[in-house]
């Protein structure tokens, strides 16, 4: 519960001369932005606020959120295949859901305020000029490294024009970057993010310092990513939950430390007062005393996503977490959720022929469920290739809502459903 200084980079690093983690740089990232842009701390405390106070406890409708990642590299070891972003995606939905394997690993004393956000995530299946894409960009670059020594950001991999790539539409995508932020070779930082921009309450250059989206270290970027993660002269368990962790910064989180001590809040009514980040699993750590509802002082929370505990002990977020996040999705990022052509394309302007594919990604049977205002409509369903091939087509006959198809193999397919309101196609990834 800290509520002083807003977080806008989660930012893990690492001191190359010593054995020692400098675990983040986020106040100095703050205080370089407030001096570049004054004002800009007390924007971003605002948003948050706000955020704050909507309805975003209203977990009813699930938020699905148009994903690209952009996958710069120097080494081929940085161009990561497209089975390691798949599973990014895969564990991204996996945490925000609740559906993670390790959920029940939360204590007893928190499983009454930790929940499912109701918030998932899909590669883009088109991109901003309307075509079939499967969410990934690569760009090979001559920058070995995208961080400075100077310990400014990684602002470059997101410029064409410095060996990055520029971002697609920021208020359509949640644009990820993964690339090297090595430094001579040692690991330095995992991650960053930036908060909402483009506000009409902000200075008009507030975020001139910082593009909006998220950017990861190759080697921490998915759980199957075959680059062993080293920092500190210890290889690190990769959970693919820096990006959990950047993502909930993105969406308005802070860590729930605070950046701070224990006179510190991170704003959030029911995340536990701590001295400083976990460094460890230590679940017997109770480091401030508070008091939380009906339930009195609690322990440090090492399961939180938002603190940087080992990626083996985190594993979910609080209620009232939940709600800062949706917040955001319904006011500042509400483009990014609401009619998002990123995910779909209706070919009838002012007809929409409404489905949904779940699961996806998916690793078995297929299962489309229909869902349109009138109930009694037959309709085609075709599924094609990443490369526009037909692979099965389906009749479903009036009064019928549902259909599973089985036997697709690992890869991307476009998912056309026709009936009497229009067309619609979606992506679906079979992992």
């Amino acid at each position: 519960m800290k509520h002083a200084i807003t977080v806008l980079l989660g930012l893990l690093a690492f001191n190359s001369f010593g054995q020692d983690f400098h675990r983040c740089y986020t106040h100095e990232a703050i205080l370089d932005q407030e001096e570049k842009t004054p004002g800009y701390i007390d924007r971003v405390n605002e948003i948050f606020e706000r955020a704050k106070h909507t309805h975003g406890q209203d977990r009813e409708d699930l938020y699905t959120i148009p994903v690209v990642v952009h996958i710069v590299y120097n080494t081929e070891a940085e161009n990561l295949a497209d089975s390691v972003v798949f599973n990014q995606i895969a564990s991204l939905n996996a945490d925000y859901r609740r559906l993670n394997e390790d959920a029940d690993n939360v204590r007893d004393t928190f499983n009454t305020i930790v929940g499912d956000t109701f918030i998932g995530f899909e590669l883009a299946a088109f991109d901003p000029e309307g075509n079939p894409t499967n969410g990934i960009t690569r760009t090979s670059t001559d920058v070995e490294s995208f961080f400075s020594i100077d310990m400014s950001p990684a602002e470059a991999v997101k410029s064409t024009a410095d060996g990055g790539i520029d971002p697609w539409d920021q208020s359509r995508y949640l644009n990820i970057w993964v690339c090297d932020m090595s430094v001579f070779g040692t690991v330095f930082l995992l991650g960053y993010a930036t908060p909402p921009d483009g506000l009409p309450h902000w200075p008009e250059d507030a975020t001139s310092g910082l593009a909006d989206g998220v950017v990861v270290q190759y080697e921490a970027f998915g759980s199957n990513n075959p680059n062993p993660l080293v920092a500190g002269g210890e290889e690190i368990d990769v959970r693919g939950r820096t990006t959990t962790h950047e993502v909930g910064h993105y969406l308005g989180l802070r860590h729930i430390w605070g950046d701070g001590d224990c006179t510190e809040q991170d704003g959030v009514d029911d995340t536990p007062n701590a001295e400083d980040q976990s460094g460890s699993c230590d679940l017997e750590k109770n480091t401030c005393v508070d008091d939380i509802a009906d339930l009195g002082d609690l322990p440090d929370m090492v399961e939180n996503y938002m603190d940087y505990s080992p990626e083996t002990c985190q594993n979910s977020f609080t209620l009232g977490q939940v709600g800062i996040m949706r917040g955001v999705l319904e006011i500042e990022r509400y483009d990014l959720v609401n009619d998002n052509p990123a995910l779909s394309i209706n070919s009838n302007s002012g007809n929409e022929a409404t489905f949904k594919l779940y699961p996806n990604p998916s690793t078995g049977a297929v299962q489309f469920t229909i869902y349109n205002e009138v109930e009694n409509q037959a309709a085609q369903i075709e599924v094609l290739s990443e490369t526009g091939q037909f692979v099965q087509t389906v009749t479903l006959a009036a009064g019928t809502q549902s259909a599973v198809i089985e036997g697709l193999s690992k890869g991307i397919y476009f998912v056309r459903l026709s009936n009497e309101s229009g067309i619609r196609t979606e992506k679906l990834v079979i992992l």
